[in-house]
């Protein structure tokens, strides 16, 4: 089993800070990311690009998306072998199915840091505490609904961060007699069109539904529009991610609706995942194989406060 480790957010701030200056010098990074066309993982992409700047300014990085095609993420990795890259930075199409091609690139002498979820045989994982994300997403539906309603667990794709949302939401619900549960396996695929069509089918089926917590915000974007179609009104949605979209719906008095989402913090994670990988490089060992980052609820009240994925971050 896995350990883990969770770092507060003043111990994040000193760890940045405090980064040694490492003897091996970090000369090429090959980054393998879901999709390129997703704010998040350009947010990785940019702070995995920051942090390796300042170890090297010189460092060579190329940064690819496997549009969620495993078969291409298997390709990507052999040419960052070929390359002769000495860090890999990856987000898992498929966390056990891409265990031979990062065992082959360890056979090669290049360090694998899985980001975002978890990947079976990589040196080390950097990802969002998502069992937090979940257990704190819901928490916020059971104290607007003063612990009693009929609330729906949206699901989406069996990978660590959704099954981990998932947990973390039932712990908080399981906790509250007064919370019934409509409904927890519905997959929304993880996109807004999915969520859509899930929601479509729990408004028809349901005649009462006080909250749906949605595995991430493009899910939660989609059931709210699903609800507003349908002239449904009064329900409590909340979601993880704090990506841009749902920054913008926050703020929108027509998506009333959506009312708060657990953040993760994709550039700091991309920073933290190379700063892991060159100690290892250097012969340092991390104190636990999975660290997770601590997640901070963004509701419509704080929102004007919050630093989003797409603000500035070069300091």
């Amino acid at each position: 089993m896995l350990k883990t480790i969770s770092l507060a957010g003043a111990a994040m701030a000193l760890v940045l800070s405090s980064a040694p200056s490492f003897a091996k010098e970090l000369k090429s990074v090959g980054i393998s990311l879901g999709s390129l066309g997703n704010p998040f993982f350009v947010a990785l992409s940019k702070g995995a690009e920051f942090e390796a700047k300042k170890t090297n300014p010189n460092v060579k990085i190329t940064t690819v998306g496997f549009e969620y095609d495993l078969g291409k993420q298997v390709t990507q990795i052999d040419n960052f072998i070929a390359a002769g890259v000495d860090l890999i930075l990856l987000n898992p199409g498929d966390p056990k199915a891409v265990g031979p091609a990062i065992k082959k690139a360890q056979a090669a002498g290049i360090v694998v840091v899985a980001v975002d979820t978890a990947a079976e045989g990589a040196d080390a994982t950097v990802t969002t505490n998502n069992v937090q994300a979940g257990e704190i997403s819901c928490q916020y539906i059971v104290d607007k609904l003063g612990g009693k309603g009929d609330v729906i667990i949206e699901n989406g794709p069996q990978v660590s961060a959704v099954i981990d949302r998932v947990v973390g939401c039932k712990n908080v619900l399981g906790k509250n007699p007064g919370i019934k549960v409509l409904s927890n396996d519905q997959d929304g695929k993880g996109s807004r069109e999915g969520g859509l069509t899930v929601a479509q089918g729990y408004l028809t089926r349901f005649a009462k539904i006080d909250a749906i917590f949605a595995i991430n915000d493009p899910q939660a974007i989609g059931t709210d529009l699903a609800a507003r179609q349908q002239h449904r009104t009064g329900i409590v949605i909340t979601a993880v991610d704090g990506a841009p979209d749902i920054e913008a719906a926050l703020k929108d008095p027509q998506a009333a609706q959506i009312q708060a989402s657990a953040s993760q913090d994709p550039f700091f994670m991309a920073r933290r995942a190379v700063q892991v990988g060159v100690s290892i490089l250097n012969g340092q060992k991390p104190a636990s194989t999975v660290e997770l980052l601590p997640s901070k609820l963004v509701t419509r009240d704080n929102v004007g406060e919050y630093k989003g994925w797409t603000s500035d971050r070069s300091q």
